[in-house]
């Protein structure tokens, strides 16, 4: 699965960060950002969690 994330929509709730650690940061503005683009099975649910938290629907998620 491909993690893409539109940082323009984003508005710095922090829910991704929260949902999956290991997947999603901070700037120093609060915008999220993605670390690591490319999931594996193992951690779909935690992504899938943190697309479904967030409140501005900036997440999107495609499995290649």
């Amino acid at each position: 699965m491909r993690i893409h994330l539109d940082r323009d929509k984003c508005i710095g709730s922090g829910q991704c960060v929260l949902a999956a650690p290991e997947w999603f940061d901070q700037d120093d503005d609060g915008i999220a950002f993605v670390l690591e683009h490319d999931t594996s099975e193992d951690d779909t649910d935690e992504v899938q969690r943190a697309a479904f938290t967030c409140p501005a629907l900036a997440i999107a998620l495609d499995s290649e």
